[in-house]
């Protein structure tokens, strides 16, 4: 285990490591995450505080949350206010910073919520927040809604996420942070921030010293498609931010006008990474950088382990807690208790389905599917062909499928598909019996992804930068049955941790494609429903593979420590103080 700092200890000036993130999940009761990128964030922080490494972290208080779906009797989905009590789950800090957007002053405080560890050691997460007394109403609407608004909404938070953030740390007294961990390109303008901070005054005019700030920050990007990175026109990004930065340092981030922040953030960072080896693959293709690396995600393993597993778990592998990779001796755990936590798990499940539908039983193969409702993670995938799926159910045995997940408020055709499913589930001809349950949050996904017998995952190749939710699965004794994409390349042996739908080498761009993986899908669901019913302890012996294979591997306390042996520390010095000494050498030369 990591031991970079004493336990049950904090301390401002040993702090060496900011990370940020535009949405950071820390609780249920915080809706301050939108999906797998707040989660992620969440987890990585709590894996750093029972590893005790010196973190802070940052993101936007987002007192409105994302939206709280609810599903109208036709099946459309409504978007409604999803707020949360800060004062009931953080501390309001008495610093106050100022920024500038479109020259005007808007005033950033912040919240801080402390995140301990399993040995006593706290990290503070400070939640920034424009929404008081001092600031006008357009100023104090940007830390109210999480991704809200139109462009120039989504700019202005951005802008208080990087620059403010980074003020933020400076007035708490954070004085030796020597890294900036930006997770996603949104807290990109920090670069900015950075840039001005080197300025140094010569007969040439101002000089900006690149590779110092290079040395400071960390990036790591999620997305594997270019229209999922933010960017901004150049001209309006000046206009919002004013003279002062240094602007013409970041020209090389600049196509057709519009500064894209995550090539901002690949100039500026010392370490780059995907988080799945084929994302770092797509990446470097997109980005034409060869020194983009990756580190798989994973899931922190003790908000994800269900109380049942976590009982077993305690009692056959006593320290899983401290270090999850002890779980690979999950093989070694009786199959009868491993099927009663399952079951356990599972009852609970079926309890919540059925309080809104019927018919739900604990002794019908289970099959989940919970995500963000868009056209490329397929959700109707397994309707596509009516016939097949019946089939299977009349050869194998009955099949009962869970759903849950958003649609973004502005995905028409995510909203389409949500009510397709939804209608799905009202439809008899299909034989299988069907729920959706709305409002996908960390409470629903905690009893999906331990309660189900199977987790899908089917989007289309290559567009799944990671996906944790089978990770999650897996902490639970779910076997995966999914695309080969993102982690899944990764933690897919066919038959012992899951199974493939498809090949590899196949992209899902065509309907031949398409045509071919519904093939293999079908083939292997009806191979999986017999399996289930007709080799209880074959089964049991998969469900553990999962866990001492899969889970074992894929947590943020793995991650965590390839962040700090490969960016923290193999990109410039831990334990020294770039960002404060080195800025001030450079400003002394």
């Amino acid at each position: 285990m990591c031991k970079y700092m004493p336990k049950d200890s904090f301390n401002k000036e040993e702090v060496t490591i900011a990370y940020f993130s535009m949405e950071i999940g820390l609780a249920n009761s915080m809706t301050t995450y939108s999906g797998g990128l707040g989660i992620l964030a969440g987890d990585t922080i709590k894996s750093c505080s029972d590893l005790n490494i010196p973190l802070v972290g940052v993101s936007l208080l987002n007192q409105e949350g994302y939206f709280k779906q609810v599903i109208d009797a036709e099946g459309n989905q409504i978007e409604e206010p999803d707020p949360w009590e800060p004062k009931d789950h953080a501390e309001l800090q008495p610093e106050i910073v100022s920024i500038w957007i479109q020259d005007k002053e808007v005033k950033v405080r912040a919240y801080k919520r402390e995140v301990k560890g399993v040995a006593g050691y706290s990290i503070p997460v400070y939640f920034l927040d424009t929404d008081f007394e001092g600031n006008e109403e357009q100023h104090r609407s940007l830390t109210r809604h999480l991704y809200g608004g139109d462009q120039l909404y989504r700019l202005a938070q951005e802008i208080v996420l990087g620059i403010g953030g980074f003020r933020m740390l400076q007035a708490l007294g954070f004085k030796n942070i020597n890294k900036y961990h930006l997770n996603e390109g949104h807290a990109s303008f920090i670069i900015l921030e950075l840039l001005s901070k080197t300025a140094t005054d010569s007969d040439l005019g101002w000089q900006f010293d690149p590779e110092l700030v290079k040395k400071m920050c960390v990036f790591t990007t999620h997305t594997p498609v270019a229209a999922g990175h933010d960017h901004f026109p150049f001209e309006t990004v000046k206009s919002f931010l004013g003279a002062y930065f240094p602007y013409n340092m970041v020209e090389g981030a600049v196509r057709d006008g519009q500064l894209n922040l995550t090539r901002m953030a690949l100039l500026y960072s010392g370490y780059v990474n995907g988080v799945a080896k084929k994302h770092g693959q797509i990446t470097r293709d997109m980005f034409g950088d060869s020194e983009i690396d990756h580190i798989t995600n994973g899931v922190h393993s003790v908000t994800w382990t269900c109380k049942s597993f976590k009982m077993i778990f305690d009692k056959y592998i006593p320290g899983w807690r401290e270090d999850p990779f002890t779980l690979r001796s999950a093989w070694g755990i009786p199959s009868e208790e491993v099927w009663e936590a399952h079951m356990e798990a599972k009852r609970k499940l079926i309890a919540i389905i059925n309080e809104k539908n019927e018919g739900f039983s604990e002794d019908v193969f289970t099959i989940g599917f919970a995500r963000r409702f868009t056209q490329y993670k397929r959700p109707n995938f397994i309707f596509r062909d009516e016939k097949a799926l019946k089939e299977v159910i009349s050869r194998n045995g009955k099949i009962q499928v869970v759903f849950a997940g958003k649609a973004h408020p502005k995905d028409f055709q995510g909203k389409d598909i949500l009510k397709e499913v939804f209608d799905i589930a009202k439809d008899p001809k299909y034989k299988v019996n069907v729920a959706f349950l709305e409002n996908y949050d960390m409470e629903l996904a905690g009893y999906l992804t331990s309660g189900v017998d199977i987790w899908l995952n089917n989007p289309q190749r290559p567009m799944e930068a990671s996906g944790t939710s089978g990770m999650k699965a897996a902490h639970n004794g779910v076997p995966s049955l999914s695309i080969l994409d993102g982690w899944w390349i990764e933690g897919h042996i066919e038959g012992v941790t899951g199974w493939a739908i498809g090949e590899e080498k196949y992209r899902c761009n065509d309907e031949l494609a398409e045509k071919r993986e519904l093939q293999d899908f079908y083939k292997k669901l009806a191979m999986i429903v017999k399996y289930y019913y007709k080799d209880r302890k074959s089964w049991i012996k998969i469900m553990k593979d999962a866990i001492s294979i899969n889970a074992s591997f894929f947590n943020t306390h793995r991650m965590v420590h390839q962040y700090v042996l490969n960016a923290y520390f193999k990109s410039g010095n831990f334990t020294e103080n770039p960002v404060e000494n080195g800025v001030e050498a450079a400003n002394t030369q």
